[in-house]
């Protein structure tokens, strides 16, 4: 794998510090989200091949369900492929952070 499939960026907001990796693959993307430690967290998965993407949880989350739903599914038909994300935090995300998290992240994989 190239130094161009492996990125890391920082999101900082709300006085909260976020360390994102992004794997490129041919068909995908995975992706780890973390607060503080680095930990794998909660888990899933997309597809996005057809008119929608199909998800399954990999390991389930106690919050932020719907943010990796989201955010999976949004790379997922993006790529038209697989994408695997893992989310650990300290506290929930809230509404606020979740959006910043979801454009930095899209703005990474576009570049």
């Amino acid at each position: 794998m190239s130094s161009s499939d492996y990125s890391k960026i920082t999101v900082e907001t709300e006085n909260r510090k976020f360390d994102v990796k992004i794997e490129k693959y041919d068909n995908g993307f995975f992706i780890s989200i973390t607060e503080g430690v680095n930990k794998l967290g909660a888990m899933m998965i997309s597809v996005g091949i057809g008119p929608s993407p199909s998800t399954s949880t990999i390991i389930p989350a106690r919050t932020d369900a719907l943010f990796l739903k989201l955010i999976s599914q949004k790379l997922a038909s993006y790529v038209k492929g697989v994408c695997i994300v893992s989310l650990f935090t300290q506290k929930e995300l809230g509404a606020n952070v979740g959006k910043v998290l979801i454009e930095k992240i899209t703005e990474a994989i576009r570049e």
